[in-house]
């Protein structure tokens, strides 16, 4: 399969005759319960890129719309968000709808689920935060915003390298997608990040189980689904800019976006850069080369044309980020030193949306181009004093990395939803990725290779009346690998290599999901989901051979590994009222085949060799919480949050990198202030860690520790300027602590202290 398929499709698309432009309008009036009418409320049409507001009256409209069946989302601040399915037959359509209040948060549209239904119409419980809630807890990245969703945490490599852990499972079997396309960015190893930056993020949306029946392979373990910051609404042009500094790291977040949209067209552009020095620990010392820089750039063009619409967004990301090997030389220079990674990935998404009255066909496709480079200390000339007013780096410029993959991604999907039938909406699919490997750099981590993804999925969703829904769904997937023969150095005689034969391996499995959801007397909601999952061994567990530095150890593959599978059974129970808010959601996950790295007790290389073995395993926990909004004191909000997961092997065992169990407890005020100096709010938050004592045989048991953050903030409006300010005092009493999932606590490195950090968001109106 050749990649210029892609750009063949995007010209195809992007120079399609202007025919005909649809002329269908929605009006339609927004009132509270009461009867009057709402002002300021958002509507929105996902998929369309179309949305606008009411004005005084209640009243919006919105153009070019084309004929078909459209889900249209009306949201606003306190009350309930409306999610309508509206089906164009005439040039115009009239709508009233009557808006509910609600006192804890706004319902979200979920859009990594098949029928994009607002979170409290779906069937899998898919927790939803927006970015702009996130931020408030002042993290200086992407990964660390989101480890605050309950069940979901990060392992770090300092504070610059993060990546998802979600109920115990992390690496392949968490996968990614941004711009709705899956992101491929060798992420098998715990010391290659995220690498994605927060600007220009609307939203996350984290599923948290199997999702191989909607993803396919290495969605084992659940998904984190990075949705792209939203179109301008009809004849709008805005300008915003966003500044952090971030005390610990003496670090700075700058984003600054521009976006204009026309009845027809539809533009976003948005430039980010993150700098952070290294982080200081609570006695006073620096973890030396724990800096990071990061430069992002994201665009995007949509177009409304009769009966189809497409949207085509672009992402480049380029960082480096050293490795802190320990406590050394003291300094503020946010130039990386040996050893450091430098990443450039490339994300081009086109989105097509085929209307064909009363049903649909979407296709999409993505293509990825990654290049990790790692410089180590063995390749800098060594007798050269460093030159720290520029020289090091442009050493650094000159020097060849010592390990470079490049990582080429094409993936498909194209979904047809087929005609509605009463209450019962089905969906087929075809998805598929084609992916090549290749390395240019003296050290090889895994081999050049070619990776071949097909899958077939069918699913259907059954709304048997408005308190009870059914889904479920059947896919069947293949998976082919081939590899190339690489060369390694042998560790017992360094002058000679040895040969590690290429692969020529396939992998095929069916899975599926069942899920059924039920409201009981109108305020208990309930779910039970029951799904199966798989995962391909990656290249790294089948082929590696050599010293692993991320984890200081050697570790060799296993060709004979077979594909994990597992089956999970998920319940959600959910109380909620104008003062009160209660979940519990429990999750049993058995697991064959389970892939991990087993220590041998040889030494190779001065190094413990570890080699991947399978064994079956399981992991059980989940997560409960309570919100409580007391009347007569409607500014106050009390809320805790407790989330457990326990790992084991058959053999009794436990598996390695599990999270410590987390009791969250926040006192927030929220007051809503003048016309001109209002959204106030001020919080007290209490993080506790508990003991994980609950540790795999190369694992040592890591302490409790409590963590107290102070956060509040404001908005003030101005006639031509809107200015969001926010401060957080995080880790307030500078506490030392090292997190179970940190890579550097082998080192008995601890984690950050006190970060004081100020966020201002400046949108011209």
């Amino acid at each position: 399969m050749k990649i210029h398929f892609f750009y063949y499709t995007i010209i195809l698309f992007f120079l399609s005759p202007y025919v005909f432009w649809s002329q269908n309008t929605i009006n339609g009036n927004i009132l509270d319960e009461n009867k009057e009418p709402v002002f300021g409320a958002d509507i929105y049409i996902e998929q369309l890129h179309i949305g606008t507001t009411s004005n005084e009256s209640g009243m919006f409209t919105l153009d070019n719309i084309p004929n078909g069946t459209h889900k249209l989302s009306i949201s606003f601040v306190g009350f309930n968000t409306e999610n309508l399915e509206v089906q164009i037959k005439s040039k115009e359509t009239i709508l009233e709808v009557s808006l509910t209040p609600s006192v804890f948060h706004m319902d979200e549209v979920i859009l990594s689920a098949p029928f994009n239904k607002l979170q409290s119409e779906n069937v899998m419980k898919i927790e939803s935060k927006s970015m702009e809630i996130l931020k408030k807890a002042g993290a200086p990245t992407l990964m660390q915003s989101i480890s605050n969703i309950p069940g979901v945490a990060e392992i770090t490599t300092g504070t610059g390298i993060g990546k998802p852990v979600i109920r115990g499972l992390s690496g392949n079997r968490v996968l990614v997608y941004t711009q709705g396309v899956r992101l491929e960015n060798q992420q098998f190893g715990n010391e290659h990040g995220l690498g994605m930056n927060e600007s220009g993020i609307e939203s996350v949306e984290v599923i948290k189980g199997p999702a191989s029946l909607l993803y396919g392979s290495d969605a084992l373990g659940g998904v984190l689904y990075l949705n792209p910051e939203k179109f301008a609404y009809q004849g709008e042009t805005k300008v915003d800019l966003s500044q952090t500094f971030l005390s610990n790291t003496l670090g700075s977040n700058t984003s600054i976006g521009f976006k204009t949209s026309k009845k027809k067209v539809k533009f976003i552009a948005r430039g980010g850069f993150n700098s952070h020095a290294d982080y200081h620990i609570p006695d006073g010392d620096r973890v030396t080369n724990s800096r990071f820089t990061e430069k992002d750039f994201k665009t995007g063009i949509g177009l409304n044309l009769d009966q189809f619409v497409t949207e085509f967004r672009y992402n480049y990301n380029q960082s480096e980020i050293g490795i802190p090997e320990g406590i050394e030389e003291q300094t503020t220079s946010r130039s990386p030193a040996l050893p450091f990674q430098d990443l450039n990935t490339h994300i081009l998404s086109l989105h097509n949306h085929f209307y064909l009255n009363k049903s649909k066909i979407d296709l999409n496709l993505g293509y990825i181009v990654n290049n990790r480079k790692e410089f180590e200390d063995e390749h800098d000339h060594g007798d050269e004093e460093p030159d720290f007013q520029g020289g090091e780096e442009e050493e650094h410029e000159s020097e060849e990395a010592a390990l470079d993959m490049k990582l080429k991604t094409l993936s498909y999907d194209l979904k047809y939803n087929l005609v509605k039938m009463g209450q019962f909406e089905t969906i087929a699919g075809l998805q598929g990725m084609y992916q090549e490997n290749r390395n240019f750099g003296e050290e090889i981590l895994i081999p050049d290779a070619i990776t071949n993804d097909i899958g077939l999925l069918l699913t259907s969703t059954l709304s048997i009346n408005d308190k009870s829904s059914l889904q479920g769904g059947v896919r069947y997937d293949h998976r082919s690998l081939s590899s190339s023969d690489f060369e390694k150095e042998d560790p017992d005689f360094p002058s000679q290599d040895i040969t590690i034969a290429g692969l020529d391996r396939s992998f095929s499995n069916f899975t599926f999901s069942l899920g059924y959801k039920n409201v009981f007397f109108d305020k208990i909601t309930s779910r039970i989901n029951l799904a199966s999952g798989f995962r391909a061994p990656n290249l790294a567990e089948l082929t590696s051979f050599g010293v692993h530095h991320g984890s200081n150890r050697f570790e060799v593959g296993n060709p004979d590994l077979e594909s994990e599978y597992n089956f999970q059974l998920d319940l959600s129970l959910e109380y909620g009222n104008k003062h009160l808010e209660v979940f519990a959601n429990g999750f049993y996950n058995k697991l064959d085949n389970y892939i991990f790295a087993n220590p041998t007790g040889e030494m190779i290389d001065n190094y413990q060799a570890f080699k991947y073995v399978q064994s079956d395993a399981k992991l059980y926990g989940g997560e409960f919480g309570i919100h409580l909004h007391p009347h007569p004191f409607d500014w106050l909000h009390l809320e805790s949050t407790y989330e457990t997961v326990i790992g084991e092997q058959i053999s009794g065992d436990y598996l390695p990198l599990i999270p410590a169990n987390k009791w969250a407890n926040t006192i927030r005020v929220e007051f809503k202030g003048t016309e001109k100096f209002n959204e106030l709010y001020a919080a007290l938050v209490l993080d506790s860690f508990l003991e994980q004592n609950k540790v795999s045989l190369n694992e040592t048991a890591t302490p409790a520790y409590n963590l107290l953050h102070l956060r509040m903030g404001a908005n003030l409006s101005l006639q031509k300027l809107n200015i969001g300010m926010n401060l957080s005092f995080n880790n307030l009493l500078d506490e030392t602590y090292i997190s179970h999932l940190s890579v550097l606590k082998a080192d008995l490195i601890p984690n950050p202290g006190r970060n004081i950090v100020l966020g201002l968001n400046f949108k011209f109106l």
